[in-house]
């Protein structure tokens, strides 16, 4: 008999990277889709698997709804992703961000509880939890401290400790990724990545003559999704609920980021990023690497991807999108 899982968020960038693998796994998959007026945006990333997902309208701010999706599914596995996911944004929508990432995670911990605790449970967790704290030898690990310094990372702190608490407390099977930053050609154009890479080579086919960003020298540990949500259902099912960090170890700034894109374009990127105040957050995460050895000693986790095969990727993504417009 197959597995059902369920995946809020499974319009986004990692929902659906999720959803591809689980469906090559043999799984049923139901997703949860908040109603927007133009669906067409809403669902493009997961329009190639549609005949093969059960989608059901909801939201994680309507416990109603959740109760509702969890008495019907009865799923094996739970993936949380859905969020107010930019943390510039949560800047400017601070009430938002915390309702819909903490009070909201709240509301689906309660409906696995009460209607179906033999769920697994999987909650997206976040390297902006760290803010700017870091071990001496330059990595983040699931003791540092954790001093979030947005209201994004402050938010996801909140459903961090919610998971371990109805872990320890209700005895669900409920574990965090504490994920650090991870990219593809899904990735919104909001994202410093993908506007980086969609811009530069928009500035290669003569569409634009400017990239701005805020801070360039803010250092990130930058990972691939489709590998990352590898690493999600090898945590929710192994036999031990716990949380781990899921990172490549690896850091690079803005800065290494435009210079590696506009150099696999001919272009020295010096000639066209502009920085910009409205970019800059109002604090700012200096530098964040992770310590995943635990995922990769004990899981056998590994990313395939490269920093320099991703960005590869993501140029050629949108290469052949632009250059077709």
């Amino acid at each position: 008999m197959k597995k059902v899982a369920l995946i809020t968020g499974i319009t986004g960038q990692d929902g659906s990277y999720l959803a591809e693998y689980l469906l090559e796994l043999g799984y049923r998959v139901h997703g949860i889709v908040r109603r927007l007026s133009v669906v067409e945006n809403q669902t493009e990333r997961i329009a190639h698997l549609d005949d093969n997902l059960v989608i059901h309208y909801g939201d994680l701010t309507d416990e109603h709804s959740l109760y509702r999706i969890i008495d019907e599914v009865q799923p094996d596995e739970v993936y949380n992703l859905a969020a107010m996911s930019q943390v510039r944004v949560s800047f400017d929508v601070p009430s938002f961000t915390v309702k819909t990432n903490s009070l909201g995670v709240l509301n689906i911990l309660e409906a696995v509880r009460t209607r179906s605790p033999h769920s697994k449970f999987y909650q997206a967790s976040s390297s902006e939890m760290f803010g700017n704290s870091v071990d001496d030898d330059g990595f983040q690990r699931l003791d540092t401290p954790m001093r979030p310094v947005s209201p994004y990372g402050s938010s996801k702190l909140m459903s961090y400790n919610l998971t371990c608490q109805y872990r320890g407390g209700y005895k669900l099977h409920a574990c965090n990724g504490v994920l650090f930053n991870h990219e593809s050609p899904r990735r919104g154009t909001n994202f410093v990545t993908n506007k980086v890479v969609k811009d530069a080579v928009s500035i290669k086919l003569g569409i634009l003559d400017e990239l701005k960003l805020g801070n360039l020298d803010a250092k990130r540990d930058w990972g691939h999704a489709s590998d990352y949500v590898r690493a999600m259902h090898l945590i929710t099912n192994h036999d031990e609920p716990k949380d781990w960090i899921v990172a490549t170890g690896e850091t690079r700034s803005v800065r290494d980021l435009c210079e590696y894109t506009f150099n696999s374009l001919d272009m020295n990127y010096m000639d066209y990023v502009v920085q910009c105040d409205k970019y800059f957050r109002q604090e700012e995460i200096d530098y964040l690497c992770g310590d995943s050895s635990e995922i990769r000693n004990i899981l056998g986790w590994k990313p395939k991807y490269t920093f320099e095969s991703m960005i590869d990727e993501m140029i050629h993504y949108w290469y052949d999108r632009l250059n077709h417009v």
